[in-house]
Order: structure tokens, then sequence, then C-alpha cells
């Protein structure tokens, strides 16, 4: 193609280069403003920085983990520790602490941060020897933007702490967010030659086939989605419990998350995508394409997305009792696949929808699950039934009896599903069920885990 057919291409490439060169640049200026305010303990001395997270989907570990491993390498000793496992005592014993949280549902924290907000959030703390810094992970979508994050500040500098920078707040990822982030380590690290760590980039995939679940239902179509590799690549590998990124055009800087309803030996990657639609009747931008635009083997750009926080790990010796609802199902179907290839059949699912005769997913494949003695018990919240409401919280507590038999004899909980109303009830029935003190007891053992949205 001739040079003055592309002028236009590369003048437009040129500026968005140009333009990012510049946002990094007045980052790194301001950082280098922020370097003459002499903070205590910058420059590479005074011990052990602790980092400290709260991550929901895995984003803010990784985060924590690329921090503790950029300031090791500039010769700053750095100590991982989730959020949950620090009580006011010990942090009233650090000189300097990084806190990298994200923000579920409207405002509130992820599960391995609950136990901090509600034993020491709650209280005081002497905090006056403490300088730290803060990564507030959100989505501005949300009416609560980055509201753990906030209210974690908050405390802070309520009971003395001293921030060695201003909150630092991410929406969505953002490039511009995590290098003034990048930036402030730096500062703290006494050095600005830190090593990058931009996220994977994305695949290729296909989508080969695309069929609707529930036709006929008074809820949204939701569709099984089966993908591969574009181009004949290998399928990569993941366990279950773990994510994807779909970027959909038009939409390059939010990618969205699916749970992985499926496992490496199926040979496909599979989606359960419910189709929304804002108040004007448009498909969603994402779930819209996957489940409507997209055309067959059209190139998907997909990455997957480790999400420690909903495998099995050491939990794939227990019994496991497994509860979501609408598309949910999906997280939860991985871990039946990965125990049905296995042969462990002590699975309890407790499993909501609206109506038995059209959205029951995978009616066929649970039913021989059932038949095959793979799940050992199976209990339908079908909500639109029965003139009284019925939810999966409801049936948790008709089964209260056997949901304590089942943790007291070692089983793990995972729960699938919208973080706002079913996972918020299902969280306060367990309490009910087990006691508070229990319930979080299993949250802080990893024997309690939510892949929740």
């Amino acid at each position: 193609m001739p040079i003055l057919a592309e002028l236009p291409r590369l003048l437009a490439a040129t500026a968005v280069v140009g333009g990012y060169a510049g946002l990094c640049l007045a980052i790194l200026l301001r950082a280098r403003h922020a370097a003459s305010l002499q903070v205590p303990g910058s420059g590479g001395g005074g011990g052990v920085v602790l980092i400290a997270y709260a991550s929901q989907t895995g984003f803010a570990e990784q985060l924590a983990r690329d921090s503790a491993q950029a300031l090791r390498s500039a010769g700053v000793a750095a100590e991982l520790c989730e959020l949950g496992r620090l009580d006011a005592t010990r942090l009233s014993a650090v000189e300097r602490a990084l806190f990298i949280v994200s923000t579920c549902g409207e405002g509130d924290p992820p599960d391995n941060g609950a136990l901090f907000a509600r034993r020491v959030i709650t209280s005081t703390a002497a905090l006056q020897g403490l300088h730290y810094g803060l990564l507030a992970l959100g989505d501005s979508s949300y009416t609560r933007f980055c509201g753990f994050g906030r209210m974690l500040d908050d405390w802070l500098i309520g009971n003395g702490a001293r921030p060695m920078f201003d909150r630092i707040e991410v929406d969505q990822a953002s490039d511009a967010a995590l290098c003034q982030w990048q930036h402030a380590l730096g500062h703290l690290a006494g050095t600005a030659d830190l090593p990058d760590w931009r996220a994977p980039g994305f695949d290729s995939w296909w989508i080969r086939t695309r069929t609707c679940l529930n036709p006929g239902s008074a809820g949204a179509p939701t569709f099984h989605l089966e993908l591969e590799p574009a181009d004949g690549a290998p399928l990569p590998l993941w366990e279950a419990g773990d994510l994807v990124q779909v970027l959909a055009p038009g939409d390059p800087q939010r990618p969205r998350e699916y749970s992985i309803a499926s496992i490496p030996a199926d040979g496909r990657l599979h989606l359960l995508v419910r189709q929304q639609r804002d108040a004007s009747g448009r498909l969603g931008i994402a779930s819209g394409w996957l489940t409507d635009a997209a055309a067959l083997d059209e190139p998907i750009a997909l990455r997957l997305r480790p999400h420690r926080n909903f495998r099995l790990g050491d939990n794939h010796t227990r019994p496991l009792i497994l509860i979501g609802n609408g598309t949910g199902l999906a997280g939860l179907r991985a871990h039946l696949r990965a125990r049905a290839r296995t042969g462990d059949g002590r699975n309890w699912l407790i499993f909501g929808e609206r109506n038995a005769a059209h959205d029951c997913y995978y009616r066929n494949e649970l039913e021989d699950w059932l038949a095959r003695d793979l799940i050992v018990r199976a209990d339908f919240a079908f909500s639109r039934d029965q003139a009284e409401r019925l939810y999966v919280q409801h049936r948790l507590i008709k089964a209260a009896a056997t949901v304590r038999e089942w943790v007291t004899g070692g089983a793990a909980i995972y729960v699938c599903g919208n973080a706002v109303g079913m996972a918020t009830e299902v969280d306060a029935a367990l309490g009910q069920i087990l006691g508070d003190e229990f319930r979080d007891r299993l949250l802080a053992e990893g024997r309690y885990r939510r892949d929740v949205y």
C-alpha cells in the first residue's frame, strides 16, 4: 500500500503514543517532586516493607507480588501478607507498609480482606509509627468506586498512620494509574529503574459452538459457548476456578471477566454467558457481542486469568458444597467436571434460577452425574415455580443440620454467582447455620471461597 495512504494512520498512532508518553512523563515529574519531601524510610533503608493485599479475582494479589519483586530487585526487603491475616497489634509494630486492595460489589471488601474489615477496621489501633502507601482497585461503573480502599485509607489516617503519597485509585486496570504506582514504588526503593509489569497480551480465539440454553425463559437468553485458540494454536492450560478476560470491539480499555465452565481435558474452553441489555434495550457491549454479534470463527481477543482464590488447591481432598445461581453455575461446573474426571463424587450442589422448565442449565449433564453418584446431593431453588420466592439461601437454611454435618466433617464451601443478593444472603445464612466465628474461621482457612460478581 502506498505510504501516503497510510499517513493518517501513522499520524494518529504517533499522537496516541506521544500522549501516553506525555502522561507518564507528567507522572514521573510528580514522583520526582515527591522525592524531595523526604518521606521516612525511602531510598532503600528502614527495614522490611510489609505489602498487604486484599484480592477477589487475583489482580490485586498479582500486583502485590509484582510490587514485592520490584522492591526486592532494588535491594529492599519486602514481606507479602493477605490483609485478612493482619491484626491491629501486628500492624502497630510496622514502620512501612503498602496496601493493595480491591473492592467488590457496592463497596465491600474482597473475601481475604473481610476479616480485617470485620475485626480491625471496626476498632482503634495505635498506628502513629506507620508510614504507608495505598493502591485501591475499583470499577467506576459502581456507585461506591474503590469503596473499600477509601474506607481503609480513612481508618489508617484516623488512627495516626501517615501516607507516604496520596492514595492511588485504579479504574479497570488503568495503565496511567498503574504507571503512577510504579513510580511511587521507585521512590520508595530509591531508584527509577524498576522492571515493567504490563499485563500479558490477548490471544486470538474462535467461537466454535454457541447454543441458547434457556429458550422460552422469562429471563434473559443464556448461552453456552465453546472456544478454541485460533490458527491451530495449542490449547493453553488452566485450572477449574480460573477466569478469562474478553476484549470486545469498541470497548478496548475494559476487558470483561467470565468464569470458565470447563477444564482443559474437555478440549475446549466453555463459557456460560447471559445476554445483557441496558434500559433502552441495547445489547451489552461484551455479552451482546459474544452471544449475538460475533460470527463463528471470528477472532475473539481473550486471555486467561488465574483465580487462585477459587481454585481447589488444598481442598481437592475434601468434600465440596457448591452453591450458586444463574451463570454462576459456570465456575461450579468446572469443579464438577474436574471431580468427575477423578471419580470423586463427594459433591453437594445447591443451584438457583427462575423456572425449572427453562433455566436448569446443563440439565442432562447434572442428571447423569447424579445417576452415577458423582453428585451425591443436589438441591434446586427455582424462584418463580411457586407463589413464594425461593432462593438458594432458603435451601441452605432448610438443610442446616446437613450443612453442619458436612462442614464439621471437613467439607469446603464454594460460592459462585451474584455478589449483590445471592452471595450476601448465602454468607448471612452460613453465619446463621455455623455461627459467625466458625464461618470466619472457614474463610481464614481457605475452606470458604467465592467467585462473585
